[in-house]
């Protein structure tokens, strides 16, 4: 759902002015408060929908959050900081309640811009969750949020991808060409990273676009850097020519096509080839699994052959030590765990296995075919006998080809609320190809992947994020 946040100004509020807010508690909302609150006591968690009457950590998130939630989105709204509360706690919640929120304006204080917020929250009885007060700054500028869509709340239990923004703390910065940034979201992605301390990017592309777009989101882009082409494929050859002059360590992709990129990335004479296959990794947040899973290749190598194969493993393997994995477990995948002729990628995963037996691909434990299930199921694995250390707790799924690759990464992400960051390995600096339909996080972790992989390709140790 789709709505705009427009905040009330400090000289518009006026004493005695109010809003409320309701919410039905769902199962979801507990879970979540409590691993926020850190009150996961299994009796709270599991009696919140029952007769429980004992006031826990969870009850009071829930409460303030409402209430926080009221402060900050609708009165004052955006541009309002809580500067202190003092709160009274009652009752009691369970699953299914409907808790209402209230704040109403009690004083203003013109010289510090402070008001004093009543604040109240009771269930749908009328019985009193939440009653005190909140003092609150309130903006003198009018600020609007247009077309925010609320989240679909997904928890994570393993939040690989906070481990992996951890071990680039403290860690330098590296520059980066954003190729083509003439949309919102690519030059706000990148600006975001730089804030981060991620990259320092240089915008690469037609000045004109890039400055409208900077002046359409009210962003200054003076700190930045920018080194102005006539069109998208003049970005990706300018980009491309920086890297090998030593300019720039790596390259994200902005609002061009990847096969403009690409096509730029491997051309023979001027482009970043090297003596490795060049390929693709995603990065895979998924909540139900209990580490990062690696998806390879699922947007550049359309229909590898064996030895395409051999290569994509091997940078897999590479980017998996990065991230700090001394030994990842890498399945072949294919539709069963049986080599049969009739299926060439049981064929091709058994003779990747054999290769890593003679040393041809190293750093990793392999084993394949391997149907997805009992690749990532240890308990599917054990149903149908598989004995394997890499069967249920893969690290890197290797899949039979581009097609096969992509579905299974989409899937991961749209039905199993999977985050993922996509690089490029093989060329003489990390690329990132991100998408328009990517978070601010899947864009942020693949600047944090650029930043780790190319202090490895300085020779530089990085932090592990495991």
């Amino acid at each position: 759902m789709l709505t705009d946040y427009r905040n009330r100004t400090f000289a518009e509020i006026a004493v005695g002015e109010t809003a409320s807010t309701s919410r039905a508690l769902s199962a979801t909302d507990v879970e979540a408060l409590a691993l926020a609150s850190g009150d996961v006591e299994p009796l709270h968690i599991a009696t919140v929908d029952g007769a429980s009457t004992e006031r826990t950590a969870v009850q009071g998130a829930a409460s303030v959050a409402l209430l926080a939630g009221l402060l900050s989105r609708r009165l004052p709204g955006p541009g309002s900081a809580i500067v202190s509360t003092r709160l009274n706690y009652a009752g009691s919640i369970r699953v299914g309640d409907t808790l209402t929120a209230t704040v109403t304006a009690r004083s203003k204080d013109q010289a510090t811009r402070r008001i004093e917020f009543e604040c109240r929250c009771v269930n749908q009885t009328g019985e009193v969750l939440i009653d005190g007060m909140a003092t609150v700054t309130a903006s003198d500028a009018r600020i609007a949020y247009n077309n925010l869509a609320t989240p679909e709340l997904i928890l994570r239990r393993n939040d690989g991808f906070a481990k992996l923004f951890q071990a680039c703390r403290g860690l330098l910065p590296v520059t980066c060409a954003i190729v083509h940034p003439c949309d919102r979201d690519s030059l706000l992605g990148s600006i975001e990273a730089a804030k981060l301390g991620l990259i320092v990017p240089v915008l690469v592309g037609p000045e004109a676009k890039i400055r409208a777009v900077a002046a359409a989101e009210h962003v200054d882009l003076a700190p930045y850097r920018i080194v102005a082409t006539e069109h998208s494929h003049a970005a990706a050859d300018q980009a491309v020519a920086m890297v090998r002059s030593g300019e720039v360590e790596s390259l994200m992709k902005g609002s061009l096509h990847t096969d403009e990129l690409m096509g730029a990335v491997v051309a023979t004479a001027t482009g970043l080839r090297t003596d490795k296959r060049i390929s693709h990794v995603f990065v895979m947040d998924v909540p139900a699994y209990p580490r990062l899973l690696l998806v390879t290749d699922a947007a550049v190598n359309i229909t590898p052959d064996l030895e395409c194969k051999a290569g994509i493993c091997q940078n897999a393997i590479a980017l998996a030590h990065v991230l700090g994995i001394a030994e990842p477990k890498v399945a072949i995948l294919s539709a069963v765990e049986t080599v049969t002729p009739k299926i060439p990628s049981t064929v091709d995963a058994a003779a990747l296995c054999k290769m890593a037996d003679r040393g041809q691909i190293s750093g990793g434990l392999i084993d394949g075919p391997l149907a997805f299930d009992n690749a990532i199921s240890e308990e599917a694995a054990k149903v149908k006998g598989i004995v394997s250390p890499v069967a249920g707790r893969a690290d890197i799924l290797l899949v039979p080809d581009l097609e096969s690759g992509n579905i299974l990464a989409k899937q991961l992400q749209y039905l199993a609320g999977a985050e993922s960051a996509g690089i490029v390995l093989g060329a003489r600096a990390p690329i990132a190809l991100t998408s328009r339909a990517d978070s601010v996080r899947s864009r942020l972790a693949s600047a944090a992947l650029l930043k780790l992989v190319a202090r490895r390709l300085r020779g530089e140790p990085a932090k592990s994020p495991t």
